[in-house]
């Protein structure tokens, strides 16, 4: 059952967050490592709890582990285990609370709102088809108008589209349920997308994007791939763009426009608003880079150092 948690972790890994495959094997050799130390102790993924976690890094300290190393362990234990929430194999994150040893957390990546617009206007002419190129720029217009995690984006049911509705209900971690606007770009995207969905042999299915798969939606990994194309024929860097990116770009863009962080935090249906808060230090970051790049003062101070 281990094993298959860990494959199965890597795949979405993969799928929704573009992890490169250095950072897989990072995440697989980590996650192996803490499996075995669980098996010792007649424990497992499945059972561990946040004792546990913490021996063992306890344990890779008293080893002389780097600090680094022992982040990165800790690190790829809560991806594991937040993952496992969302799928609903556990009830608990028991690495949710555990604080590291000390690493500076990693600013989210995202894109500006002209690299956005490229995307979407590049989204309406990707695709071999009229049904493919509405297909994708409902899949994109979606994305950035709601921030929708790729998961919940792929799955949604085609009833929640239906009678051009202002708000999608979404269903997120835990089966929480939420509202989220859509914009008119979105709106039109949809309806354009629905009538050729309807008119084809894919109206008999039950979701908004299906797809001959064993799960009858289009994967997280097919979108995947799809963003990374419509961002290289854009002229963007594809290994910038995924479709985390655009949910990234989603807040951001939100919270530069002024939006209240609680309302960013319910459309993200994020639990905790540490989790929306991240956001701020990104525009802080954005606001200081700006200054630095077009201040004379700040051009002098490079020119003289």
């Amino acid at each position: 059952m281990s094993a298959r948690w860990i494959s199965a972790f890597l795949e979405a890994q993969a799928a929704e967050r573009g992890a490169a495959t250095n950072t897989q094997l990072g995440y697989g050799r980590d996650l192996g490592l803490f499996a075995e130390w669980l098996l010792a102790r007649g424990r497992s993924l499945e059972t561990a709890n946040r004792d546990d976690i913490q021996g063992w890094l306890i344990e890779a300290e008293a080893a002389g582990l780097a600090r680094a190393t022992r982040a990165r362990r800790l690190a790829s234990v809560r991806q594991l285990y937040r993952f496992a929430h969302e799928e609903g194999w556990r009830d608990d994150d028991p690495a949710r609370t555990i604080p590291g040893p000390g690493r500076d957390r990693r600013l989210p990546g995202t894109l500006d709102e002209a690299q956005v617009t490229r995307l979407l206007d590049t989204a309406a002419r990707s695709g071999r088809t009229e049904d493919d190129r509405a297909r994708n720029t409902a899949l994109m217009e979606l994305l950035y108008a709601t921030g929708l995690r790729v998961s919940e984006l792929v799955a949604l049911p085609a009833a929640a589209a239906r009678g051009d509705p202002r708000m999608l209900m979404v269903r997120g971690k835990g089966g929480r349920e939420r509202l989220v606007p859509l914009s008119q770009p979105a709106r039109a995207a949809l309806a354009a997308w629905l009538a050729r969905r309807d008119a084809g042999p894919a109206a008999q299915s039950r979701f908004l994007f299906p797809s001959r798969g064993k799960l009858g939606h289009l994967t997280r990994h097919r979108f995947f791939g799809l963003v990374k194309e419509i961002a290289r024929d854009a002229g963007i860097d594809p290994a910038r763009v995924t479709p985390h990116t655009l949910r990234h770009a989603f807040a951001t863009h939100l919270l530069s426009g002024g939006a209240d962080l609680r309302a960013i935090q319910m459309m993200m249906g994020h639990a905790d608003l540490s989790s929306t808060e991240i956001y701020t230090h990104v525009l802080e970051a954005r606001k200081r880079a700006l200054v630095l790049e077009h201040h004379p003062l700040a051009r002098m101070e490079q020119g003289e150092s």
